[in-house]
């Protein structure tokens, strides 16, 4: 297994991150963009794509602020993380996404995640 190199987006969002967080943090708001069905017990998350599971432990969750998530069959220190930005003068809203791939997969996760994003985008009508 190559080695998995941290990078990080971010996405400007129309949102307050109050509906934002729930979103991110919620199975039911989950379900609407990242997966096609979510399901939580005991801090672990189960997120299912055409009938594919996948199971993340909840690392870390600060309300209105960030979630941070690890794959239970992923290399050990890595995780994929969602955080809400908020400039202090401005207002704007950004989501930051912090996540692991091999060196040659970098492209192609940023790829999932542009098309995840513009789909949350869309469901909050921002």
């Amino acid at each position: 297994m190559s080695e998995k190199k941290k990078f990080n987006i971010e996405y400007e969002i129309k949102s307050s991150p109050r509906i934002l967080y729930s979103f991110l943090s919620e199975p039911n708001g989950l379900t609407q963009w990242f997966a096609d069905d979510v399901s939580v017990r005991d801090q672990v998350y189960t997120f299912t794509w055409d009938d594919e599971q996948q199971r993340a432990r909840l690392l870390m969750m600060k309300e209105n602020k960030l979630v941070r998530f690890k794959w239970l069959d992923d290399d050990p220190n890595s995780y994929f993380e969602m955080e809400i930005l908020q400039d202090e003068l401005t207002n704007d809203v950004a989501l930051g996404i912090t996540d692991f791939a091999p060196e040659d997969a970098i492209a192609d996760r940023r790829l999932i995640w542009d098309n995840s994003i513009d789909y949350l985008i869309s469901v909050l009508g921002a």
